[in-house]
């Protein structure tokens, strides 16, 4: 991505300053007029957009503001001659956050601008949504640099301090709830409940108790009442994740609790009105859903008032190593350091489950590694452990042995799935005492073969 637009009009001019930034090691893209710029501007994202404010077709202030409705995170430097410098003044306050009187000097403008740059750098290593969200306890953070996760993190920005019904979309494993949760902390509502549900995780039969609760003898079992998640939400946020999940007649329910606040417990008899904001999750295409006649129409149109699709890690893999620091200082609290092939092993790599894939990865490549981990630690699929145990055998009786505990760990856990994990079963069918096959499946646990 480039760093800067230089918006000039002499063409010599303009060439010497896009020259002299590129010497300095600052990427830079020139246009000589404001409509060409407005067109660069749609397609490409800049850090910072250098304007001449005397342009042949558009004032640079009236180019200022209608930047600015395209991308309020760029950063904009007025060149104005000694005559309009109160035109500069006038930009300065739609925003701009410098300006420059020509003819000034270039050390001065790299230096400018290098500033900037380093700002907005270290901005997005650790996108973190709002400065109190710093301060607030368990708050995940989000991270990456990339243009797919700073699109969406705008996107939530804008959401959050609404009441509006958001609707996020995207693959298991990007982190839907790490955004929930930070569109909740960043609401009004963020002193009160944050209710988190799977609607994948809970038997159909037990969810609708668990969503609006249940009054004393409602059903056998119901020795005492019981709060739903939308009680206790009261005031707060509740998060439905895997909605798609939810059965026909539950979903008529929530669509009541959208449209009127109200819903009745089980074996209620009265209405209870309820203040929470709904956040929807869904790894599904509910619009393919809804014409399997499988999710209710009117329902999805409540939810998708504001849909946010979150990239998956395929689309953002300049992320991938600072999502990797972040697992191993943060998550796994490790000082171990990565090797420069695992990291690429890393990239190279589809993720189809996405940032709890790497999540995972990364933890068995720091119980394998003893110092910095390599490629060979980062056992994707195709690989076990018991590969790199065998890799790192000093002599054949050596690799033969490992190989034969990676045959053994393999039998032992066929075995079990057909035993249906019965240890007696599974010791008689292998022809070993119980003892000695606990004893199997603790060492072979332990080595990470099982």
């Amino acid at each position: 991505m480039p760093d800067v637009l230089i918006i000039e009009d002499k063409a010599s001019f303009g060439e010497m300053l896009r020259s002299s930034l590129e010497d300095a090691g600052i990427s830079a893209t020139l246009a000589r007029k404001g409509r060409e710029a407005l067109q660069v501007f749609k397609k490409e994202q800049f850090g910072i957009a250098l304007i001449d404010l005397r342009l042949p077709d558009i004032d640079g202030v009236d180019l200022l503001r209608k930047l600015k409705k395209f991308d309020t995170d760029t950063k904009f430097i007025i060149m104005t001659a000694f005559g309009t410098i109160e035109r500069a003044v006038e930009a300065i306050k739609l925003g701009a956050c410098d300006f420059l009187t020509k003819p000034f000097d270039i050390e001065q403008l790299i230096s400018l601008l290098t500033r900037i740059i380093g700002e907005r750098r270290c901005l997005y290593e650790n996108i973190i949504l709002k400065e109190e969200a710093e301060k607030i306890h368990g708050l995940p953070t989000i991270i990456g640099k990339s243009s797919a996760i700073r699109k969406t993190t705008e996107l939530l920005k804008k959401a959050a301090p609404t009441d509006t019904t958001v609707l996020l979309l995207g693959e298991s494993g990007t982190g839907k709830e790490l955004f929930a949760r930070t569109c909740h902390m960043l609401s009004s509502r963020k002193e009160k409940p944050f209710v988190p549900l799977n609607c994948a995780a809970i038997p159909r039969e037990l969810l609708e108790n668990e969503l609006f609760g249940s009054e004393k003898g409602a059903f056998t079992g119901a020795v005492a009442r019981k709060l739903g998640k939308f009680e206790l939400a009261n005031k707060g946020t509740v998060f439905l994740d895997e909605i798609g999940d939810l059965d026909l007649n539950l979903q008529a329910k929530i669509l009541r609790v959208l449209q009127e606040k109200t819903f009745e417990r089980l074996g209620g008899t009265y209405s209870i009105e309820v203040d929470v904001r709904i956040i929807a999750a869904s790894n599904q295409d509910l619009l393919e859903l809804v014409k399997e006649k499988r999710f209710r129409e009117d329902l999805y149109y409540r939810l998708s008032v504001f849909p946010i699709i979150i990239p998956n890690l395929r689309e953002r893999k300049e992320d991938i190593p600072i999502l990797v620091d972040y697992i191993l200082s943060r998550r796994l609290h490790s000082a171990k350091k990565i090797s420069a092939n695992a990291y690429q092993k890393l990239q190279d790599y589809d993720w189809p489950g996405n940032i709890r894939e790497l999540e995972n990865t990364i933890e068995r490549a720091v119980i394998i590694a003893k110092d910095t981990i390599q490629s060979k630690h980062v056992l994707l699929p195709g690989t076990t452990s018991a590969d790199v145990s065998v890799e790192r055998a000093r002599s054949l009786k050596e690799a033969g042995n490992r190989g034969q505990e990676k045959a053994e760990a393999v039998l032992i856990k066929k075995t079990l799935e057909e035993t249906g994990g019965n240890k007696s079963e599974t010791a008689r069918r292998l022809k070993v005492s119980y003892k000695t096959l606990l004893n199997r499946i603790k060492k072979y646990k332990k080595k990470g073969l099982l």
